[in-house]
């Protein structure tokens, strides 16, 4: 299961088609900055502003290294690191997301504070105890196995240490519109109710210390994704999710903004803290 997973993130030469798209936009490579990345590296709901928003509401300030699973190309590690200062690893079961991941981080001059390292979050390849927080976003729809998942990212982190949460978890209504972000397929989508993961999370020994249903903020980006995405068609080569996912990317706005529309799928935010002597 993993590798139909894999194979639905890996693309062939994709740092290259990166990079063609951004000397093609007349882009400085020795001189990015994080927003200049965004729109092939801030591919999740809402985008960096959203990753922001939710870091301050919950008040997150990383005292100790912090592990960005399901990482992509690294968006949200470089953003961490750029905004906190704090030392980030990032970790993908695709490959070619963690070389582009690099390169994109050398770009910007980050590779002294964020890693990168292929692998699965069903068997971490992290000592127990390495971190003081993780971040989960857009992740476990993914993920078949979600209570292996849990008890890895508990067995990660440090005591006291926070798992951070920015999930798509399903609605009440079965049908999903495909193509989606995480799958093109229905065999690799996992979507499961809020109560069904909050239970995996508290039977593994988590606390939870902060929920909000994001649901209708999310609903709203993806309508204006829809929006523009009916006034124009990307150009060949142009930044913008189709270098990362192909023509699949062209339906995104469409299909997110109808299943948040019919209920089909939710986003939630949510913190849970591992106890101090667990």
């Amino acid at each position: 299961m993993e590798s139909d997973i894999k194979d639905h993130y890996n693309s062939d030469d994709l740092f290259q088609r990166i990079e063609a798209a951004f000397l093609k936009a007349n882009k400085d490579l020795s001189r990015l900055e994080i927003k200049d990345l965004a729109p092939v590296d801030q591919l999740h709901t809402g985008g960096a502003r959203a990753s922001m928003e939710f870091f301050k509401k919950i008040g997150f300030v990383p005292d100790g290294p912090i592990l960005d699973a399901g990482c992509g190309i690294g968006g949200t590690s470089r953003l961490l690191a750029k905004q906190f200062n704090c030392r980030v690893t990032g970790l993908d079961l695709a490959d070619r997301f963690v070389e582009a991941a690099r390169c994109l981080t050398q770009w910007t001059g980050l590779e002294d504070q964020v890693v990168f390292q292929q692998g699965s979050v069903l068997d971490l390849p992290f000592e127990s105890g390495s971190f003081d927080a993780v971040l989960c976003q857009h992740l476990l729809m993914n993920i078949q196995d979600k209570p292996k998942a849990v008890k890895e990212f508990f067995r990660i982190l440090k005591p006291g240490g926070k798992l951070l949460l920015q999930e798509i978890t399903k609605g009440d209504n079965d049908d999903l519109a495909l193509p989606v972000p995480w799958a093109a397929k229905k065999d690799i989508s996992f979507l499961e109710p809020w109560d069904i993961l909050e239970k995996h999370l508290n039977g593994q020994g988590f606390l939870k210390a902060y929920f909000s249903d994001e649901t209708r903020g999310a609903s709203l980006f993806w309508e204006k994704v829809r929006a523009v995405s009916l006034k124009r068609t990307p150009l060949p080569g142009s930044l913008g999710p189709v270098l990362i996912f192909g023509d699949n990317a062209h339906s995104f706005g469409k299909n997110m903004a109808a299943n948040f529309e019919n209920n089909s799928i939710c986003l939630v935010e949510a913190v849970f803290k591992k106890s101090y002597d667990g």
